[in-house]
Formats: structure tokens, sequence, C-alpha cells
């Protein structure tokens, strides 16, 4: 580890002796971080790691999106580096899982190693470059984030097809990560503004309580929209009880937070003082939306071709290619143009509106719609999301005073993550649910078993109903898909409305730049 460079509380002591750098005090766009000290084959051997960390990411995020049908089948059952670990971890498990419990336990695993890496991406890369050139390399992870979501489907798919078989589909993260564990380990910056404080004094200081009480706030709330209607009816004690369970730890965790109980208002998981910023506030919700835009297609696209054109896993995931190249090639053009020109409500505005135009195409699809619809439909989803999906981290960076830049990432990622997985929850319980009911009106003779093998797409009874009957499931399948883009219509028109109170302001620019 010698050989890792430093970016040490020094560095800090030279800015703070030249500038105020308070809660309130000066924002980080009116100056910049000190230049790193990595350059040339180095420096991009150390980016192009970092970015592999955002591509694994993705590519385990949509890598399952159209292989679950053989997981059913086969089981038959309904600090960076040390993220990086516990993701390979927990790929690991999956990989080698011997039942659907096991295969959850490294799911989680990767969930929780996943997300650390992504925040450790955007957080990295918020230290090691100035403010001028961030917005560029913050695009540059949307792009390898969208690589990783297109080759998700695709190899995901190609694996389940192969002889191989899925597992793969986890054991290929473990190859990229020893490939890049040398970088990881030697080359990254070690950036430590509290050089020599011991490991048991920082971890003393983690809010554990408010992780505690967030976490159990979130998965009541997601666990209660996701067997709702399925496993227990919506008006059931154990739904009743998940709902309010969630409504009061979230009670709890802004008392917690509000009065700094178990914690202290440097180390409080929720930042605060954000609440109170009418750009941040806006910068949530527009990161939220963008994430329900991008992901309601990417696992609903090809699950429409696979009930009505009968895609296999590989096809499927090719089908998205319409939807995700424009939006990397948006990510991109956005992280160039607003890095040299500094605004950034446009992007919002003309981003939000055509979000609105493809969730409303989408919700008009049907069995019969061709192929050629729903390709255009997704290109103008796509540019849209691509618009605004990574816009807010450079933003939000370079809103706030300088030492709250990496609590800043932090609340764009969880905005992300957040407004993935609830969007996700929903999208799937209204899919199942719309489903189910249809199915069981349409055939009344079959088990709720033969309903759900059906949906999820591992039945044989479809094939065995005459033409007729096999249009009228297809329909109501797809009726049910058409019903989730509800949510990207949603994203979109939030998106537009709140673009239009946002600050024209331009962020950015180097002092003495044309405004």
């Amino acid at each position: 580890m010698e050989n890792q460079s430093d970016i040490s509380s020094t560095d800090i002591e030279k800015i703070s002796n030249s500038v105020d750098i308070t809660a309130g005090g000066t924002p980080a766009a009116d100056f910049e971080l000190p230049p790193r000290d990595i350059q040339g084959w180095k420096w991009i051997t150390v980016v192009l790691a970092i970015l592999s960390s955002s591509f694994l990411f993705a590519l385990d995020n949509t890598i399952t999106a159209n292989i679950q049908a053989d997981i059913v089948r086969d089981f038959e059952a309904s600090c960076f580096g040390g993220n990086v670990a516990i993701f390979e971890i927990g790929s690991a498990i999956c990989g080698s899982a011997p039942s659907m419990d096991a295969l959850i336990v490294g799911r989680v695993l990767c969930g929780i190693g996943g997300s650390g890496l992504y925040c450790g991406v955007i957080t990295l890369l918020a230290a090691t470059t100035t403010l001028q050139e961030r917005p560029m390399y913050v695009a540059s992870t949307g792009m390898t984030w969208g690589l990783g979501m297109v080759l998700g489907p695709i190899v995901g798919g190609g694996f389940s097809q192969s002889s191989v078989g899925w597992r793969w589909a986890f054991y290929i993260n473990l190859l990229i990560g020893a490939v890049c564990a040398p970088v990881y380990l030697f080359l990254i910056p070690n950036i430590d503004p509290r050089k020599g404080a011991p490991l048991s004094a920082r971890v003393r200081e983690i809010d554990w309580l408010g992780s505690i009480l967030n976490l159990g706030a979130f998965l009541s709330g997601v666990m209660a929209i996701s067997f709702g209607g399925l496993t227990w009816a919506w008006g059931s004690g154990n739904i009743i009880g998940l709902f309010v369970c969630s409504g009061v730890l979230f009670i709890l965790l802004g008392l917690q937070q509000a009065f700094t109980i178990g914690t202290t208002v440097s180390r409080r998981i929720v930042p605060v003082e954000f609440f109170k910023s009418r750009t941040m506030l806006i910068l949530f919700a527009c990161t939220s939306a963008a994430g329900t835009a991008c992901f309601v297609p990417v696992y609903f696209v090809p699950l429409f071709f696979q009930f009505t054109r009968g895609d296999g896993a590989l096809d499927a995931g090719v089908r998205l290619l319409p939807f995700i190249i424009p939006c990397i090639v948006m990510i991109c053009v956005n992280g160039g143009v607003m890095s040299a020109y500094g605004l950034y409500m446009p992007w919002y505005t003309i981003g939000g509106a055509l979000v609105l135009t493809g969730g409303a195409l989408f919700y008009t699809v049907g069995v019969d719609t061709s192929a050629a619809h729903i390709y255009g439909y997704s290109l103008i989803a796509g540019l849209g999301t691509g618009m605004y999906l990574q816009a807010s981290f450079s933003v939000a960076q370079a809103s706030v005073a300088l030492e709250m830049v990496a609590s800043a990432s932090g609340f764009i990622t969880c905005a992300q993550v957040v407004g993935t997985t609830i969007a996700l929850a929903i999208a799937n319980s209204v899919f199942l649910n719309e489903s189910q009911k249809s199915i069981i009106h349409l055939l009344p003779n079959i088990s709720i078993q033969e309903v759900e093998s059906v949906i999820s797409g591992t039945s044989t009874i479809v094939s065995s109903l005459s033409s007729a009957e096999k249009l009228k499931v297809e329909s109501a399948i797809v009726n049910a898909m058409g019903d989730t883009y509800i949510l990207v219509i949603v994203a979109g028109s939030l998106t537009l409305l709140l673009a239009l109170v946002m600050k024209r302001e331009r962020l950015f620019l180097q002092p003495g730049a044309a405004a």
C-alpha cells in the first residue's frame, strides 16, 4: 500500500486557511479542490478502475431482469475496497447458491456492497477532480452505468441460454473485480481528512441508530408494497402493520436526526440541513424520478417481448438497446455541455417533457403494437432520462460548501436508489396484482400457483390454450404492464414541474468565464 498516494488533512487545511468553510459557508462552486497528485497513465488507470465499479453495479442490477424464469425453474421457489469485497462475496454466493434462500443472502450482500461501490465512485471522483471537469467525469459514470444496463440483460440472457448456465451471470463479477483489484489496492488515492484517527473511534462515530431506523423504515414499507394483494390482502393486519411500522420508524428517524439522539450534527446519517435548501430538495425529487423513468422500461420492455413475441432472454435484452443507447449518449452530452456552459435547468425541463411523452406512449402499448413503435417510444424515453439521470450529482456538489460535498453525493445517491427501489416495488406490485386478477377472471379453473406460473413465464398452460384464449391472457398481461408506465408519466410530470421552479443559474464555470 505504500505506493498509494495520499490526500490528507494537510491539503484540506490549505484551503481552510484561505476560505471560510462552514456549514452555511462558501459553496464549492466558488473555488477548486487541490489538483490530484497522479497524472498520465496512472490517472487513466484509476478512472477506468473506478468506473468499472459503476459498470459492475449496473450490470448486477439488470443482469437478472430476464433470467428470473431460469432461476425460478432451478430452485422451484417464488470503504470502497471493502464494498468491492462485500459485492464480490455476494456474487460468489449467488453463483454457487444451492437454494433460493442462499441466493437471496447473496443478493443482499451484492446490494450492500454495490450501493457502497456506487456512492464511493461519485465521492472519489468528487475528491480527485476539479469543479469544472467534474460534470464530464460524473457523466462518464453514467456512460459505464448505461453500458452495464445494456449488457446486463444481454449477458444474463446469453449465459442462461448457454451450456454454462445462469450462474455465470454472477461469476463474471468476480473476474472483473480480480482484474481491477491491483488498481484498487495500489493506485487509488487514499483520501483521509482525519489521518491518524483510529478505526475504533471512527466506528463509534457512525450513526448506528439512524442507520437501523432508516433500514427498518424502508424495508417495512417496501415489504408492504411488495406483499400487498399477493401474499396478504391489502386490508389484512400484516400489510397494515407493515405500513404503520414504516411510518412510525420514519417519524422516529426524523426525531432522532433532528435532535441528534445517539449521534452528532456532523455524523448523522441524514444531512438535515439539505431539507432547508430548495435546490437540494428539487434535485432529490428529480433524481428519484429519473431512477423511476430509467428502471421501469429496463425491466418491462424485455418482459413485453418475452410474452408477446416469445423472445428468449438474450433477444429480449437486445430489445433494450433503443432505450439504453440514447440514454448513454445524452448522459455524455449532458456532462460535456453542462460543464462548458454551466446551465442545468434546461436539461431537467426538456428531459422531463421527453420522459412524460415516452411514458404516455408506453402506456398505450397493446399486444399487437409493432416492435418499431416500441423502439420509437424507447428512444424518446431514453433521451429524456439521459438528460438528467446523472446531472444532479454535479449540480449538488457545486451547490454546497466544500466539506458537504461527500454528504451531497450520498444524498443524491440515496435519491437515485430510493426512486429506483420504490418504483420497482410499486411497478412489480401493480403488474402482479393486475395480471393475477385478470387471469383468474379469464381462467377460473386453474389454481393460484398455476396463475403465478403463467405470470412468471414458466407455465406451459398458455401454449395449450386456444388462440382466442391465449390472446386474451396475453392482452391482460400486457395491459398490466401498461399500468406500470403510469409511474414514468408521473416521474416526467414531476420533473417538468420542478424544473420550472429551479434557479436560472450557471455553475461549474471558471472565475471570469462568460456568464
